[in-house]
C-alpha cells in the first residue's frame, strides 16, 4: 500500500478516537467511556513505531485540549510520554500476552489519569471523585477487542 494511503488510514483512526472522545454521553455513563485516544496511540506505536511517533502524540494531544478545552499542553504532554514510553519498548512489548498487554494498557492509562490530574491540580482547585478511575476498567474491557479490531483493519488495507 502506499505510504500516503497508510496515513489515510492511520490518521482517519486518530480522527474516529477524536470523536470518541468528545461524543456526549448520558452523565452516567460518561465515567465509563475508554480512552480510545491512548488506546489508539499505544496501538499504533506499538504496531507502527516508524510511522507513528511522539510527534503523532503530541498533535492529538493538542487537539484534544482545544475541543476539551482544557489546559492547553497538558494531554500533549501526557501523550507524548505515552508514546515515548511504548516505542522505546515496542520490541519487548510485542512478546507479552494479551492479558500482559491489557495490564500494560491499563497501567499506563492509570499514569495518564494521575498525571492529568496532578497538572490540572497544580493549575486549579478541583477534586477528585472515584468516578474519574471507571474508565480504566472499560478500557481495559475494550482493548482486547479493540487490538484485534485494529490488526484486521491494518491487514485488511495493507498499512506497513
Amino acid at each position: 500500500m502506499p505510504l500516503l494511503n497508510s496515513y489515510r488510514v492511520i490518521y482517519s483512526s486518530f480522527f474516529i478516537a477524536l470523536i470518541g472522545a468528545i461524543y456526549p454521553l448520558p452523565l452516567f455513563l460518561n465515567a465509563f467511556r475508554p480512552d480510545w485516544i491512548v488506546l489508539v496511540i499505544f496501538y499504533w506505536v506499538l504496531a507502527l513505531p516508524h510511522r507513528v511517533s511522539i510527534t503523532h502524540a503530541f498533535v492529538l494531544g493538542l487537539l484534544l485540549d482545544l475541543l476539551l478545552g482544557s489546559t492547553l499542553g497538558t494531554h500533549a504532554l501526557i501523550f507524548s510520554l505515552l508514546a515515548y514510553f511504548v516505542s522505546i519498548g515496542y520490541q519487548r512489548i510485542r512478546y507479552f500476552t494479551m492479558v500482559q498487554t491489557t495490564l500494560l494498557v491499563g497501567l499506563f492509562i492509570l499514569f495518564t489519569k494521575f498525571a492529568l490530574y496532578w497538572l490540572a491540580s497544580s493549575l486549579q482547585d478541583i477534586v477528585l471523585h472515584k468516578h474519574y478511575f471507571w474508565s480504566i476498567f472499560t478500557s481495559m474491557l475494550v482493548w482486547p477487542w479493540f487490538f484485534f479490531f485494529m490488526r484486521y483493519i491494518r491487514q485488511r488495507f495493507k498499512v506497513s
